[in-house]
């Protein structure tokens, strides 16, 4: 309807039709139409008053068999569709379309790093917030016609990563995972914590730590083998709660195999005068007023960290060629990634143009930061296991199930429930999380949305028994006001992708699905579907808005019931 509208007026006011449809727009009140275009654009090229110019355009206009009226209202010109055109038409576009309805065809080869996490911690919610986000933007890009790789960066050296070795070969008495019954990376982040503890009162420890980090460095085989174990047992515990949270990557890289690299890129940017050396030896960049002076090389001749970051990059463009490279990191971050750019940029490297920093708000506990050093965190695993009981206490209530058959359901409602919480709320902004209050199962939540798409199949269920052999038939009666709601909400979905894919952000589809059951739950109870006239209508209504809430909960991560 909108992409007809927007022709209609190409025709009148000989504006390129790009340009119009991103200034047709939806108006606050349906009594003010479907669509409205703001005349007072034209006003400069037309030299007239808008509101004159939206009067004039009423005449002008034909009205189609799909545009029931085009009226005037001040400067803006409000179009109204045929409802039940609208609905037939749209309908049968998605019962034909199925799950490619909204699709977009990009055909851009985009790389997304996220998660990055540390081999020396569990996950905690910072991290659970990161590989979220990372992983519906990679399926909102994805359903936008992109070839997405999924990339990691482990970052597996270093002074955190030897203080949980140093505590361990202190204080570990040859204690296992397995011996001790924990998760292999919990084990491996009590001893970080221990570390911080104990070097309270034992000044000596800090000075121990980068000693073995100097042994690590130097190659010494027994702090090596140390180090291949802890980080075994941590990545085995990290990629196990990738598992259960349906993440998966194409490559993961690793810190310890590229942390030397780079350096020739400093040579190359030395040659060319773009870096200087200091009095010092330490080689630095003059980024001006607004970024500074970056040092790329230490006095020493060793890296810092944008050294490898540069290094990463090139390797990245020379193995997979993108269109797009995206990295997905908090917004701490934001001045290191603007000095990444910017140095990219002044070496002239082609793919410079094409990087993008996702930055996102950090998750704080109530009474603030959390501190991994001090165990003031909440870890991905914890709230995962609280959020499980909390759902098959639920379930419990409601329904008699088999072991199996519970453990199923209340794992997705709690995950639904975890990921709708983090990405309903726009990426940009900080979360404070509250683990006393958890998340809840009832109102704007996952599992809400869940239970909705699980009435809608359940519907559908009941017709097939209620009429077997009467195939769907999409013949629009009459519309009341619920329909009409529901059938203008899943028009809206092609644009909310194309809005979330342009943005970067998921809570625009989080958002959009809980509108959208909102108002499939309004049809529901004033809509009788099984039995009425207008049934074979309603059922493919039904049937429309499950494979559009299938689609946005997909984006999201989040699994369907078709029983909650």
């Amino acid at each position: 309807m909108k992409e007809l509208i927007v022709k209609l007026l190409s025709k009148e006011v000989k504006l390129d039709k790009k340009e119009l449809w991103n200034l047709v727009e939806v108006p606050p009140s349906p009594e003010l139409g479907d669509y409205a275009f703001p005349c007072f654009v034209l006003t400069k090229k037309l030299k007239k008053n808008p509101n004159k110019i939206a009067e004039e355009l009423t005449k002008k206009i034909k009205l189609t068999k799909e545009i029931s009226q085009v009226k005037a209202s001040g400067p803006y010109l409000n179009f109204f569709i045929n409802k039940k055109i609208l609905a037939e038409n749209l309908i049968k576009k998605i019962l034909t379309s199925g799950e490619k309805y909204g699709k977009r065809k990009e055909n851009e080869k985009v790389v997304i790093e996220f998660l990055s996490p540390n081999t020396n911690k569990p996950l905690h919610l910072g991290h659970l917030r990161n590989m979220l986000v990372g992983e519906s933007i990679a399926r909102i890009l994805e359903f936008s016609g992109n070839n997405i790789k999924r990339v990691n960066l482990y970052n597996d050296r270093g002074i955190h990563i030897v203080k949980s070795m140093l505590a361990y070969q202190k204080y570990g008495k040859n204690k296992t995972p397995e011996k001790t019954k924990e998760k292999s990376d919990k084990f491996v982040g009590n001893f970080y914590v221990l570390f911080n503890e104990k070097a309270k009162t034992n000044k000596k420890l800090e000075e121990e730590a980068r000693e073995m980090l100097r042994k690590w460095e130097s190659g010494d085989k027994n702090v090596r083998e140390l180090w291949r174990k802890m980080n075994s047992w941590a990545i085995k515990g990290i990629e196990n709660t990738y598992k259960i949270l349906g993440v998966k990557f194409d490559k993961h890289y690793y810190e310890s195999k590229i942390y030397k690299k780079g350096k020739e890129i400093i040579e190359e940017g030395l040659k060319k005068g773009l870096f200087k050396k200091r009095d010092d030896n330490a080689v630095i960049i003059n980024l001006g007023k607004e970024l500074g002076e970056k040092v790329l090389l230490r006095s020493d001749g060793t890296s810092v960290y944008i050294t490898q970051d540069l290094y990463l990059a090139k390797l990245r463009y020379q193995e997979y060629k993108f269109d797009d490279m995206i990295y997905v990191v908090a917004n701490e971050q934001d001045y290191h990634f603007k000095v990444l750019f910017k140095i990219l940029k002044l070496l002239k490297y082609p793919f410079a143009e094409s990087l993008h920093h996702l930055s996102y708000g950090m998750v704080f506990l109530p009474e603030g930061k959390m501190k991994s050093r001090e165990g003031k965190v909440v870890d991905a695993d914890d709230l995962i296991e609280e959020m499980l009981k909390l759902a098959e206490k639920e379930l419990k209530k409601r329904y008699k199930l088999k072991k199996q058959e519970l453990k199923k359901r209340s794992l997705a409602i709690a995950l639904s429930a975890i990921k709708y919480f983090f990405l309903k709320i726009e990426s940009k902004k900080g979360i404070i999380f509250n683990p006393d209050k958890a998340i809840d199962f009832e109102g704007n939540t996952g599992p809400y949305l869940q239970y909705s798409y699980a009435r809608a199949s359940s519907i559908l269920r009941k017709a097939e028994k209620f009429n077997k052999t009467k195939k769907l038939q999409i013949k629009v009666v009459d519309l009341k006001e619920q329909e009409i709601e529901l059938v203008k909400k899943l028009a809206e979905f092609p644009e909310i992708i194309k809005k979330a894919r342009q943005q970067l952000n998921p809570g625009i589809i989080a958002n959009y699905s809980f509108q959208l059951a909102q108002i499939f739950n309004e049809f529901y109870h004033n809509c009788q579907v099984l039995g009425s006239i207008e049934g074979n209508f309603r059922l493919a209504l039904v049937e429309a808005f499950r494979i559009v809430m299938k689609k946005s909960l997909e984006l999201l991560g989040i699994e369907v019931l078709e029983e909650m």
